[in-house]
């Protein structure tokens, strides 16, 4: 976790006022107008009244300062904050580049297609090796061999430019020289590749074996023999690490018996130019319905050149067509690439960008699920748990009808493998397992055991130090897990996450197959530059809101209730943290004061007293009756808290109507005086909790009526979520309870039944209402609210004030 002392600034200093100019304010106004429109939450400019009276008249403005905009570029002196001035025509570019990134990215995955990925020579140099079928001796493919000649690199290899990694550069420069010398044409090429070969090799004894690129093993020893065929006498076939290779190599083959590999699809399609001895008639039962082995150009080309099948060649075609004579190193990956790209996009925090792109994304793995699960394309046989792990979490969260069944093909005795001929588990596909386990229904006895195991497979990785992986070169992988066991999905705020993974996002991760590739809709600079837009711009609006919460906070005097600015601080970060989006201030608004105007009532025990309800009845009358006066104070605390609710009450009512274009009035009060009663005649059934979420609910224009409220499956989030947030909140015990838990990996009975409990509350979110009273949001509403107490079980004070700093004031760069 990040370091406190390595912070800019400590909390003391997060209670003065941020330097805000009327150019912000009306800058924000336009951005918000125009953020709104492109989202679909409103339709015209009519729509937004509300922005002027939020951010012109609802915060107070500098007008010295007109003409100077305040970027979130924070600054501490004198224990208080101060922005760097900048020009407004900077941020007005930056607004510019977002609004590119957007269109980019919208344009990026409506045209996914069977996915975009980088050329693999090797797999290029397989199909330049394709005989003319007519029988002349020629390419059938000349614009492969082309391909090869036009890219060789300066030092005389083939590969990723950007990234060395002996495996890769030796396959590929090995096999493009093959396929040069097979066909007599550029000797230049071929003895410089030859050269790099030589110079090379012994380089393969220093590599790491967790980056062997896929069946290494099988198909850089077939190559070797290839090479000697055609005599090229320079290279040290008999060289020590050849050998260790092919002993590598007999050890794969005893895993995965060559009589399965006839008979059912195994790992081992995947590399048939590798093999020998093959009953072609059985293995090209085996073939996808585009024709391919197993997505593999490489071990498809080889099929070819053995049978001329004419599925096969039809693949291979596509390929070529499609990658202008270059070939990846499998192909199509439609379902890895929608999969990974709203993963990233999720934990980037801007897919609400682009809501109808990821729907259509799910929508298509959906109609390609099947029991065993999926693979990295459509229509495969073979699955592999990576692949099937994170299309059931990201298929789940949306609200889709998908079952965890399809994990027990991964499963052998207590250990889950990737796929069946596994040399070594890697952390990449177990960590997707523990993120797909945490998503778990009550009842669901696969997702409890791959929780169990992948958990303690990462934590023991992590204690070791070997977070090298299989399948991606990724400089913050062991960060990204790290973080993910630390701060369990049942405690993951939003803004946490988004924040993390900002800085741990990388766009130049490698991915490893035969060769290196890279994938434009996973990895990407327009994603990385949107988030980082779009997180500063949401924590500028968020520091105008903390600058109102705390003249709100000076206005009523709440220190005389015995609430602290800290206290203040942390409800306004957790209900930041969680709802953070700038059009939805107003239920975040609602959401910090309700909850603070509760504790005041609660903890000074007001309710109780007869004098109360008494004031509380008057004064509720006036209010249903639109007599909304400016009630003077008055020297009792009683009468003064009254005043609080009824003014703030009046407050979110307004903010609300001009948002939404609804009274919500009506529905506030009921729901506060319903509490109120209840709660003075000595009623705690109905919770602090349940009036917090009714409250953010109505202010968020969810709750439309008062029938919601009632309805059955309502009350039972209600009652459930009430039972968590008692559990939950009991003091310090609570840390220490959860720290034994993450140290032990076991738990006491008090967390079992919390454990049950939440996953009931997952079940009741995730699934659809059977008969679609409640919607999505109100039920989201409930989980939002019981991730925060959880969140604050899980977390040190410690942790939580670095988790504020770095939320609320600290800009990614």
């Amino acid at each position: 976790m990040y370091s406190l002392a390595t912070s800019q600034f400590n909390l003391s200093n997060a209670f003065g006022y941020s330097s805000t100019s009327y150019a912000t304010c009306r800058f924000i106004s336009w951005r918000m107008r125009h953020h709104c429109r492109r989202i679909g939450k409103m339709k015209s400019i009519e729509d937004v009244p509300y922005m002027t009276y939020l951010f012109c008249r609802k915060y107070p403005l500098n007008n010295a300062n007109q003409g100077r905009i305040k970027l979130p570029q924070v600054f501490v002196q004198n224990d208080h904050f101060e922005q760097e001035a900048l020009n407004e025509d900077l941020l007005i570019r930056s607004e510019t580049k977002m609004d590119e990134s957007i269109d980019f990215i919208k344009n990026l995955l409506s045209s996914m297609d069977d996915g975009r990925i980088s050329v693999s020579p090797y797999d290029t140099a397989w199909i330049a090796l394709i005989k003319d079928l007519k029988g002349h001796n020629v390419p059938q493919f000349p614009s492969s061999l082309e391909w090869i000649s036009n890219n060789q690199l300066s030092d005389g290899s083939w590969g990723d430019e950007h990234f060395f990694l002996a495996y890769d550069r030796l396959l590929n420069t090995l096999a493009c020289v093959v396929a040069l010398r097979f066909w007599n044409v550029h000797a230049d090429k071929s003895k410089k590749g030859i050269w790099f070969i030589k110079e090379n090799i012994s380089k393969l004894g220093d590599c790491n074996i967790e980056h062997m690129t896929c069946g290494f093993e099988l198909v850089f020893p077939a190559l070797l023999q290839r090479a000697k065929e055609l005599g090229i006498t320079e290279i040290p076939y008999d060289a020590p690490v050849i050998q260790e290779i092919c002993i590598v190599r007999d050890r794969k083959m005893e895993r995965v018996p060559k009589e399965l590999l006839h008979k059912v699809p195994t790992c081992l399609l995947h590399n048939l130019e590798g093999l020998g001895n093959l009953e072609w008639p059985k293995i090209l039962k085996l073939q996808t319905p585009k024709g391919s082995f197993l997505t593999s150009p490489a071990s498809t080309s080889f099929a070819v050149m053995e049978t001329k099948d004419e599925n096969c060649l039809k693949f291979i075609k596509y390929i070529v067509n499609k990658f202008n004579g270059g070939a990846p190193t499998v192909y199509p990956v439609d379902i890895f690439a929608r999969l990974w790209a709203v993963d990233r996009l999720q934990r980037l925090g801007i897919s609400r960008y682009f809501v109808p792109e990821i729907k259509t994304c799910l929508d298509h793995v959906y109609s390609y699920w099947t029991e065993k699960g999926v693979f990295n394309a459509r229509e495969s046989e073979f699955c592999d748990i990576d692949d099937t792990c994170m299309g059931f979490r990201l298929l789940r969260l949306h609200g889709y009808n998908i079952s965890p069944d399809a994990l027990s093909n991964f499963k052998e005795d207590n250990e889950f493998t990737c796929y069946v001929g596994q040399s070594f588990e890697s952390p990449s596909p177990i960590f997707n397992l523990f993120r797909a386990s945490q998503v778990l229904f009550p009842g669901e006895i696969i997702l409890e055991e791959a929780r169990e195991f992948s958990h303690n497979f990462l934590q023991e990785k992590l204690e070791k130090n070997q977070l090298l992986d299989k399948w991606v070169i990724s400089k913050h992988l062991p960060n990204e897990i790290k973080n993910g066991l630390e701060m369990p999905w049942y405690a993951s705020l939003p803004r946490v996450e988004a924040r993390f993974y900002i800085e741990n996002y990388s766009v130049d991760d490698v991915w490893i197959g035969k060769s290196l590739y890279r994938m434009g809709e996973i990895n990407n600079e327009a994603y990385l530059e949107l988030a980082k837009l779009d997180y500063n711009r949401c924590q500028a609006q968020h520091q105008i809101e903390w600058d109102h919460m705390q003249k709100w906070y000076e206005n009523f005097n709440l220190q005389e209730f015995g609430i602290s600015k800290r206290d203040l601080l942390l409800t306004f970060f957790l209900a930041t943290a969680s709802i953070f989006e700038p059009e939805r201030s107003g239920a975040r608004l609602a959401w910090i004061k309700s909850q603070v105007v509760c504790n005041i009532l609660t903890t000074n025990c007001f309710i109780k007293e007869g004098e109360f309800l008494e004031q509380w009845n008057q004064l509720s009358t006036e209010f249903r009756n639109n007599q909304r006066r400016k009630w003077g104070w008055n020297n009792k605390s009683i009468h003064k808290s009254i005043t609080i609710i009824f003014e703030t009450l009046q407050e979110l009512a307004k903010d609300a109507q001009e948002r939404i274009g609804r009274d919500v009035s009506g529905l506030l009060l009921d729901a506060w005086d319903a509490w109120l009663k209840k709660r003075g005649q000595g009623d705690e059934e109905f919770g602090q909790v349940e009036l917090l979420i009714q409250t953010i609910n109505i202010c968020g224009g969810h709750v439309v009526s008062r029938d919601i409220l009632s309805h059955d499956e309502y009350r039972t989030l209600s009652r459930l979520v009430n039972k968590i947030i008692t559990k939950l909140d009991n003091g310090n015990e609570k840390v220490m309870g959860m720290e034994y838990w993450k140290k032990t990996k076991q738990m006491s009975s008090k967390y079992q039944e919390i454990e049950k409990d939440m996953q009931l509350l997952v079940q009741l979110v995730l699934q659809d209402s059977s008969n679609g009273i409640l919607s999505r949001d109100i039920k989201q509403t409930f989980f939002a609210v019981a991730k925060t107490f959880y969140y604050r079980a899980l977390f040190s004070s410690e942790q939580i004030e670095n988790h504020v700093s770095r939320v609320l004031f600290e800009p990614v760069v």
